[in-house]
């Protein structure tokens, strides 16, 4: 049976059984993925790649191992190029930029498991996010390879859960936005874009796909904000209390 679609921003509640249910499958996903990938855990060489703290050895690890032809593929630095983006992902399991390079080498080569890794490219995935489960990046870059694997469903469950973590994230509620395009869940992907736009989020290509399928139109006004209420004063503590007018006289 199909869950329901999730709820948008500004549309609480109209889904309720969304969210529990995107938890229970990101739930169970989790427990195989950890059955098949294990646990990625820090090393005393490696880190968290979004900790300032690791920079010293993070630039230590790229410097070797992941350098500009490493990232694009073109040539490996230490070894294969599969063999240096696996040694960074070992040492830091939610490198961002290495999780796409990985991603985008099995997409190239038409496999799930590149040569040179130790893990498929879904483990890479699954052990950043149980190395870092608060990082909203590593699903937005694992819901862009779900989708080009042909996993929309699964890709929506990141996302969202992305967005719990990061719901003012412009890119993020884009992507959600293309991919309820996508669905032609024309309202949803609406609202996405309209949160998107609002946030900033420089290009048209969303407005301009909702355009072409007639389902574009503009962001309602906000409501006007509600008049604020006349500030009560309180008095300092240890203040002397008001002084009571004397009755008038009769």
């Amino acid at each position: 049976m199909k869950a329901p679609p999730p709820s948008a921003p500004g549309r609480a509640g109209r889904w309720k059984g969304g969210t529990a249910v995107c938890a229970l499958l990101l739930y169970a996903v989790c427990v195989c993925a950890r059955a098949q990938c294990g646990t990625a855990e820090r090393i005393n060489s490696g880190g968290d790649y979004i900790d300032p703290n690791d920079s010293g050895k993070l630039r230590t690890v790229e410097s070797a191992h992941f350098t500009k032809d490493v990232e694009t593929l073109v040539r490996g630095a230490s070894s294969s190029v599969g063999d240096d983006i696996a040694y960074t992902l070992g040492h830091f399991p939610n490198h961002h930029r290495a999780l796409a390079s990985i991603a985008k080498l099995a997409l190239r080569n038409k496999t799930g498991k590149v040569a040179g890794a130790k893990f498929t490219v879904v483990c890479y995935f699954e052990r950043a996010i149980q190395f870092s489960p608060k990082d909203p990046s590593v699903r937005m870059i694992y819901a862009s390879y779900l989708i080009a694997v042909g996993q929309p469903d699964t890709a929506l469950l990141q996302l969202r859960e992305a967005l719990q973590q990061a719901p003012r994230h412009p890119t993020l509620n884009y992507n959600l936005g293309l991919l309820y395009a996508k669905r032609k869940d024309y309202e949803q992907a609406r609202i996405y874009a309209w949160k998107a736009y609002e946030l900033g989020f420089p290009l048209p290509g969303l407005k301009n796909q909702l355009s072409a399928a007639g389902q574009w139109r503009e962001a309602p006004p906000m409501p006007p904000p509600s008049p604020a209420a006349p500030a009560t004063r309180v008095p300092d503590e240890g203040a002397p209390p008001a002084r009571e007018k004397s009755p008038a006289p009769d």
